[in-house]
């Protein structure tokens, strides 16, 4: 990015709203304000971030292409390669979540054995699918989250003042309750129902109880329900070895025998936990939940294939397991190409579904892949190992940086954490260090080194430290807690 760039803080990214069609507006996010947003999770990586906003992009200028064309116009998907722990599966993550797109990480070395024994490469589309749903329902759920508190509240005030039976009959098959007549102004008599001094009271009583339940004072009051559960007992009926297969036999009777009623006593609390989900199941309809699901994933679903280089062949070919790994290659160039699969929502096409394959490739490289599955990842980007300056960075900048997880915690206990920055050097200088001594895992050193270096901190809260005391960390405080560790070789390897 250019020197003149807007600084993360203060980049301005417009709220993601729904459209008329069902799916996350995001067309107000020009590349360049995609890459910010990563930037305030990632630190580095420009070409990889580069090559996802545009691709996020161009799913937004596919949907405005005339519809003649828009069909032909597919994703171009993304291969990166790089250590672990640089942020590879954090990029794809933080992209479906900016986008409002179903999301699924699946590892390739997961179907290495296909075949044989292991998952069917389909699942993965039935994953995205699952998903999908899950997203639009909850988008659903929010929607109409006020009107099923609204319901649920006049239903707990039902059971805690239940109704009174209806008044007795007049001689003329009417209300007996007293009735008045009031002539209007221009000499149109009109009669108002006088109100019952004990439907006054009942009325007065319930309101009084609605504020009490607003202000959450009856809350361990408890009351009784009617539930609905299962004539089946709850269990995964799923065969062993049939895990391709989209239904389980639990589902299947669940949905054809009757359900029953019990009554279940239960705190206030409890009883708007269990009549809100009941509310909500009312409110949202689920066929055009599926309908709206099945429609995302086909057109924003992104699959993340990690660990591809598992099933890449390497340099000694031969026989065994290297077998298997072509096969596996075999079976998800359909998958990416373009191809329908059965889920139990309906059939679901992947033509339109963006997939980003990461590797490490130490042992292997790309071009070991199968040529047919290469040409289906036209996007290649390198992404760079971490350093000391990167480590200081992932420290301090992220709104999620690890420092400000750690402050969270202890202010929890009422004390303060507080770094030095020399001591935040020191632990990017040792993090750093561990990594080239032993094998690379990138920022995922630094969870480790920073575990290991607020051990006494976190154990001894809240008796050590008085309510309001600051805990300063400094230079000579992480080399002191670490020498140790990190001189001693066996240490090193057991413990960071």
């Amino acid at each position: 990015m250019s020197d003149e760039a807007t600084p993360i803080g203060e980049q301005e990214v417009p709220d993601l709203t729904a459209d008329e069609t069902g799916l996350p507006d995001f067309g107000e996010l020009t590349p360049r304000q995609i890459v910010a947003e990563l930037d305030q999770y990632i630190i580095g990586q420009d070409d990889a971030k580069r090559a996802v906003a545009i691709a996020l992009r161009n799913r937004w200028r596919r949907r405005n292409v005339e519809s003649e064309l828009r069909d032909e116009i597919l994703p171009n998907n993304i291969i990166m390669i790089g250590p672990t722990g640089v942020g590879k599966t954090e990029i794809a993550r933080r992209l479906s979540r900016l986008a409002g797109a179903p999301f699924v990480k699946v590892e390739a070395s997961k179907f290495t054995e296909v075949g044989y024994v292991g998952r069917d490469v389909e699942s993965m589309v039935r994953d995205l699918v699952d998903v999908a749903v899950n997203l639009v329902r909850v988008e659903r759920e929010d929607e109409v989250r006020d009107e099923a508190a609204d319901r649920v509240e006049e239903r707990l005030l039902d059971l805690l003042l239940p109704p009174v039976a209806a008044g007795p009959v007049g001689p003329d098959g009417g209300d007996s309750a007293e009735r008045r007549f009031l002539v209007g102004a221009e000499g149109q008599a009109a009669s108002e129902e006088a109100e019952d001094p004990q439907v006054a009271r009942r009325r007065r009583t319930r309101e009084k109880l609605r504020g009490l339940l607003r202000d959450e004072k009856l809350e361990d009051r408890e009351i009784e329900i009617e539930v609905t559960e299962s004539a089946l007992p709850m269990m995964d009926m799923t065969a062993t070895g049939m895990e391709g297969v989209d239904w389980n036999f639990g589902e299947v009777l669940s949905d054809m025998l009757p359900k029953r009623t019990k009554r279940r006593r239960v705190r206030v609390s409890e009883a708007r936990r269990i009549l809100i989900s009941e509310e909500l199941d009312k409110l949202v309809d689920m066929d055009e939940v599926v309908d709206d699901a099945l429609d995302r994933a086909e057109t924003m679903g992104i699959i993340f294939l990690d660990e591809i280089d598992k099933v890449a062949g390497g340099a000694g070919g031969g026989g065994g397991p290297d077998v298997s790994r072509e096969g596996v290659q075999r079976d998800l160039l359909p998958i990416v190409e373009g191809s329908t699969v059965q889920t139990k929502y309906g059939l679901v096409t992947t033509e339109h579904v963006l997939f980003i394959a990461a590797g490490a490739f130490h042992v292997s490289k790309p071009s070991d892949l199968v040529p047919e599955l290469q040409g289906r990842f036209p996007i290649r980007v390198e992404l760079e190992s971490l350093d000391e300056a990167d480590f200081v960075r992932i420290l301090l900048e992220p709104k999620n940086a690890l420092l400000s997880q750690y402050r969270a915690l202890v202010a929890t206990e009422g004390a303060e954490l507080e770094f030095t920055p020399e001591a935040i050097e020191e632990i990017a200088r040792i993090a750093a260090d561990v990594n080239q001594r032993m094998e690379n895992i990138g920022a995922r050193r630094l969870h480790t080194v920073m575990t290991t270096l607020l051990d006494d901190v976190m154990f001894g809260l809240p008796e050590e430290w008085s309510d309001g005391q600051t805990i300063r960390i400094d230079a000579a405080d992480v080399r002191s807690r670490l020498a140790r560790i990190v001189e001693d070789d066996d240490l090193r390897r057991y413990i960071l």
